[in-house]
């Protein structure tokens, strides 16, 4: 079982990330070896430390790993943080992503799983609470894992057990992994200032919108697993047309939230690749922000470094970020899995569920044997603009 190393706190879906690679490709291009590693060990040094892939790996213990090879990085975005000490809310994971790094460290490819993916959830016993196993939505593994716990303890759980799903469904162990939400990185988008990017589809929000006075509100109320909008009347929701933008934090954040069938009709979908589009323009922009702005980029580096909290599977995230220092937001490629399309089913007592596809199971195995690269070129349409 994971062990806590300390007090911890969440981290937003993409700040992880923005540590592997994000809070190097800030500081390693053109840089010295020497230089690079210094900047590296103080951006890491604000970075929380967690066993989060517990027995995953086969132990408890982190001994050093090595950095060779391919790699396989699970990041895990919640929805609710798992310490409400008073309501004991269960935690799902929102958003789930096997970041595969090839051999080469050339470039990256980000892999969405889908959180209504009909799975086998192991059995597991957290300490608290046992779950006996048995086939559900991915995303209730978290919730299952951390039953019963708080804080720390309630995110180890969760994560461990989230992670012996995906093992089992793909045969991935992941090398390392990270916690996310949107609480860190708002503080990272507010250093920003705004991010550019090109929005791919009309997106109306159902989170943000204003009155007839200016005055923001919520322009529509929907059922506890965030479906089945009702407009609030008086309230007009932002709308997010598709062309070229240039979003404040606010905007952002809510852009990458909505998968509300008001506009998006491909969901959940449109939001995977919505979320992986901005991960994509944020890094650029932190990349250009730290070059161009000297002054802005300790204060970057450190809430980027506070916004995630993270296992580094035994190789210390200087060594990392060391490696991983030739890949630049442009290399960096987002696949969509079931080729963007539902594949749905109702299962009784669960509700509508996706299934996971042939070829989306063909994804996730070239992820374990290296072969991405060669799926991508079997499959181009899989590949999501951005």
């Amino acid at each position: 079982m994971p062990k806590s190393t300390g007090t911890k706190r969440r981290s937003p879906l993409w700040a992880r990330l923005t540590v592997l690679f994000g809070a190097l490709l800030l500081i390693a291009g053109g840089g010295s070896v020497v230089g690079i590693k210094v900047l590296a060990s103080s951006a890491t040094k604000s970075v929380d430390r967690e066993n989060l892939l517990g027995t995953v790996k086969g132990t408890t213990e982190r001994q050093h790993a090595d950095i060779k090879g391919a790699k396989n990085i699970l990041l895990v975005g919640l929805d609710t943080r798992p310490s409400w000490s008073t309501s004991h809310e269960p935690s799902r994971s929102d958003s789930i992503i096997i970041l595969h790094i090839p051999a080469d460290k050339s470039r990256a490819y980000l892999i969405s799983l889908p959180r209504d993916s009909y799975v086998s959830i192991p059995a597991y016993n957290n300490g608290v609470q046992s779950y006996p196993g048995g086939k559900d939505k991915i995303n209730s593994a978290f919730a299952f894992g951390s039953r019963g716990l708080d804080g720390a303890a309630a995110e180890s759980h969760g994560f461990e057990l989230l992670a012996k799903t995906i093992k089992n469904l793909t045969g991935i162990t992941p090398d390392a992994g990270a916690i996310i939400d949107f609480s860190g990185f708002t503080k990272v988008l507010q250093i920003l200032g705004k991010v550019c990017m090109y929005v791919d589809e009309n997106v109306t929000s159902i989170h943000v919108g204003h009155t007839a006075d200016g005055k923001q509100a919520v322009p529509y109320k929907t059922d506890a697993a965030g479906l089945h909008p009702r407009h609030v009347p008086g309230v007009t929701p932002n709308v997010y047309k598709k062309g070229n933008h240039c979003f404040t934090p606010t905007e952002a954040l809510d852009y990458a939230r909505q998968r509300d069938f008001l506009s998006l009709g491909d969901s959940d979908y449109g939001r995977q690749r919505h979320q992986q589009q901005l991960l994509k323009a944020i890094l650029g922009q932190a990349v250009k922000a730290g070059f161009d702005s000297p002054t802005k980029l300790p204060s970057l580096i450190s809430a980027i470094g506070k916004a995630m909290t993270v296992d580094d599977g035994g190789i210390s995230l200087e060594d990392w970020a060391f490696a991983m220092k030739g890949i630049n937001p442009d290399s960096l490629v987002t696949i969509k899995t079931n080729d963007g399309k539902f594949n749905s089913r109702s299962v009784s007592g669960i509700g509508s569920v996706e299934v996971l596809s042939p070829t989306t199971m063909q994804l996730l195995k070239s992820a374990r044997t290296d072969t991405v690269d060669q799926f991508v070129a079997n499959n181009p349409s899989w590949v999501a603009s951005s």
